[in-house]
């Protein structure tokens, strides 16, 4: 029997039951504030489908995503889902918090609980680092308390912010996840909350569906940034996960980055081949929400466009309501590609190349 995985899910929200269970992991100066204010960062827009599907709540009440042995049996064990990518829910705001302290004592809790809560409930749960990017000295500590966890496989932040993620600002948050050999990966849903800017340059969409349709442009803006910033020079082995951003847009924007390169390159003196060259080689994308062509094979079309097999995983976004099946939500992907995706691609981000099933004792 192969010992490889099947499946990786690259993108699961695991949720806090009760802000009580993170009060042991935080200083009792924060207590109160955390338990009457939480990350603090309102949201914005309301969904007429809430948020959470409705049949993921665990057997004894609660919110989706807060019982780790409930997610294994209702999602992974249901799909036969070796790995599940823990990117929390509903905590990545912490980033955009005004008091950086706070949020910094947050992410230290949380990350804590995760490894109490989840990391130890079963070896299919592999964790993300939670930082507060708004203070990257800061952030960088907790990447270098939390990395020598052999459960924790990447860097989480918020995709909301008052910079481009390319500035040298945030630097220090990339040279520590370097030097542990952890991807860096961000996560929507934050744009327009908080210490960030409206949503787009021109302002605030009035409703849910127009946010929920524009989020990957700040993606562009992040990826355009760490290119051209030479974050990618200055890091040669960094991997950048941007999860739940789409796909499609990727393709045109290195059209034009490469176009533009030709005449502007001296400003960008660093950049010593094509940008599409940088991104095929540092980022990485997630499949959900995964765009849905009228045509199936124009999907096929945008990863030949891409050039970069190695750079889709699939996610699920279990328990949100836009979740994807990956019984299903690959079929109109062509069938060489479609393991790539679900389970190759991520073993070799993550270093997960063989299964969880000996160490529960399967």
């Amino acid at each position: 029997m192969s010992t490889a995985p099947r499946i990786i899910d690259t993108d699961v929200h695991n949720a806090i039951a009760s802000p009580n269970d993170l009060l042991p992991y935080l200083s009792k100066e924060w207590h109160d504030q955390w338990l009457l204010s939480g990350p603090g960062i309102a949201s914005t827009y309301w969904s007429p489908l809430g948020v959470m599907r409705k049949d993921a709540v665990p057997e004894g009440g609660g919110i989706p995503g807060s019982d780790p042995f409930f997610l294994k049996k209702h999602h992974l064990d249901r799909y036969g889902i070796d790995y599940a990518i823990l990117t929390g829910s509903g905590i990545l705001g912490i980033s955009l918090h005004p008091d950086r302290d706070y949020a910094n004592a947050i992410a230290s809790a949380y990350n804590d609980w995760l490894v109490e809560t989840w990391l130890k409930a079963s070896p299919k749960y592999k964790g993300s680092i939670l930082i507060n990017h708004s203070d990257p000295q800061a952030a960088a500590k907790e990447i270098d308390r939390m990395a020598g966890h052999p459960d924790m496989v990447q860097v989480i932040m918020a995709s909301g912010s008052t910079m481009l993620f390319g500035q040298r600002y945030f630097h220090p948050i990339y040279e520590a996840a370097e030097r542990h050999g952890l991807p860096v990966g961000i996560h929507p849903g934050t744009e327009g909350r908080g210490l960030a800017g409206p949503p787009t340059p021109s302002g605030y969409p009035s409703t849910y569906f127009e946010w929920h349709n524009i989020l990957p442009t700040n993606y562009m803006a992040h990826v355009n940034s760490l290119v051209c910033e030479g974050v990618f020079v200055k890091y040669p082995t960094l991997k950048f996960v941007a999860i739940e951003g789409g796909i499609a847009w990727l393709p045109h924007l290195m059209w034009r980055m490469d176009k533009n390169y030709k005449g502007l390159r001296d400003q960008v003196p660093w950049l010593k081949r094509l940008p599409s060259d940088y991104i095929r080689e540092h980022i990485r994308l997630t499949t959900q929400p995964i765009e849905e062509p009228q045509h199936p094979d124009h999907l096929n079309q945008i990863f030949e466009m891409i050039g970069g097999d190695h750079m889709i995983m699939f996610s699920s976004d279990y328990p949100h309501w836009d979740f994807d099946n990956p019984k299903m939500v690959l079929q109109p992907i062509r069938k060489d590609l479609r393991n790539k995706i679900l389970v190759e691609n991520a073993m070799e981000l993550y270093n997960l190349k063989t299964s969880p099933l000996a160490a529960e004792g399967v």
